[in-house]
């Protein structure tokens, strides 16, 4: 589907956001017009990549399957266990920043994008940005390399979020910082994790 460039009618201002919405919005619509030429192909690619539904699923299977009694073992990756713990925490902080801010999407957002959940009619943060800053950082912090490529991957998908009208800047900045975060809280969680229990090998 072709995206709309019709000027979007002005969008409610959220309170908690202020004044800067307004600009935000403003830079936002500049920049979704002005990379209209790059494959929207390629934008879609980066939003399916860092989508909710193969980042929760698959991850959290994984686990289950390395817990199951097959695995000769019995041990459980941390790695793999704090990924999910910090995923789990991603919904829930999202979900709830989006409800409580209730900033509208883009007026241009192209009527293709998949909602999975309610909050999803919300824009302010984004999920996905927030999700792949907390797999880069959680993943790099881990060992992952190159981190050079992890951090790309979230940037480049964070960007597409703006490109594809799906969101503002400022949305986008706000999840890259609140997944940084929660990848800090996940490494909290899984020393705590470590020294509790002992189904991990840390």
């Amino acid at each position: 589907m072709a995206p709309s460039t019709t000027s979007p009618s002005a969008p409610a201002k959220p309170a908690l956001l202020g004044g800067v919405a307004e600009l935000d919005a403003a830079v936002s619509l500049r920049l979704h017009a002005l990379f209209l030429p790059v494959p929207r192909l390629l934008l879609k690619a980066l939003e399916v990549a860092g989508d909710g539904r193969i980042w929760l699923p698959v991850p959290i299977s994984l686990l289950l399957l390395s817990a199951s009694p097959a695995n000769a073992s019995g041990a459980v990756s941390p790695l793999l266990a704090g990924l999910v713990a910090g995923l789990v925490i991603d919904l829930a902080l999202v979900c709830l920043a989006k409800v409580v801010v209730r900033r509208p999407r883009p007026a241009y957002n192209a009527k293709d994008m998949y909602v999975a959940v309610a909050a999803d009619h919300w824009s302010f943060p984004s999920g996905h940005s927030s999700r792949a800053f907390l797999v880069a950082a959680f993943l790099s912090g881990g060992g992952f390399q190159p981190r050079e490529a992890l951090f790309l991957w979230a940037a480049a998908t964070s960007a597409s979020r703006v490109l594809l009208g799906r969101h503002y800047i400022l949305d986008v900045v706000a999840g890259a910082f609140l997944g940084v975060f929660e990848a800090w809280l996940s490494n909290l969680l899984l020393r705590f994790m470590c020294a509790r229990n002992t189904f991990l090998v840390c």
